[in-house]
């Protein structure tokens, strides 16, 4: 299947079959895949919480708003999170990354602000989610990136420290009832001309 087919077909799954579950050979791969992930100067500010066992799952899913359901019914949930502390993301660049990677960082990043610095690290972060997603749909997974979420809350689920949650992906297998799939509710997007420029 080419790249256009995967990104026809693709789409944010809303209902998702309980009974059908990802195996661990996928999950493993889906693993893999995501620790290739591209981020500016290779700084990887992230950690990645695959999560499949139930009562985690529930737990997320009750501090998850209108998601809820979703995530009870998918067979794993994918929690993105943010190294939050500039100091530690500084020391863990300077341990693994090479000398022009650290002197881009010092001389362009270093000198803004936390809260920029920050914002730039969540950026990388999110570079992440478009690869993942497009990962998903060539292993035939359905998959649903989600904000609405109550961040605090799943920090204090995860036992995270040092580091935020920023969203997460439900993934499964869509319902064949599920009305937002592209063979009952077609896509929508805006004209190519009206977002493409050829210069």
């Amino acid at each position: 299947m080419n790249f256009q087919t995967l990104a026809n077909n693709r789409y944010t799954t809303k209902k998702y079959n309980p009974n059908k579950k990802i195996s661990d050979e996928e999950i493993e791969q889906l693993k893999g895949i995501i620790r290739l992930s591209p981020s500016s100067i290779n700084s990887q500010p992230w950690k990645f919480f695959f999560v499949s066992d139930e009562k985690v799952k529930q737990e997320l899913a009750s501090v998850s708003y209108f998601n809820e359901q979703k995530i009870n019914d998918a067979s794993h949930l994918v929690v993105f999170a943010v190294i939050d502390k500039v100091e530690n993301f500084e020391e863990q660049i300077h341990q693994n990354l090479p000398e022009g990677s650290v002197n881009y960082y010092n001389n362009f990043l270093k000198p803004l602000s936390k809260a920029e610095i920050k914002s730039w690290l969540q950026h990388q972060v999110y570079l992440s989610l478009g690869f993942f997603l497009s990962a998903c749909a060539s292993l035939k997974i359905d998959s649903s990136p989600m904000e609405g979420i109550k961040n605090d809350e799943y920090d204090t689920i995860l036992q995270l420290k040092d580091y935020k949650t920023l969203f997460a992906v439900a993934l499964g297998y869509r319902d064949a009832e599920d009305a937002n799939q592209p063979s009952i509710k077609p896509k929508f997007r805006l004209p190519i001309e009206n977002i493409i420029h050829s210069i």
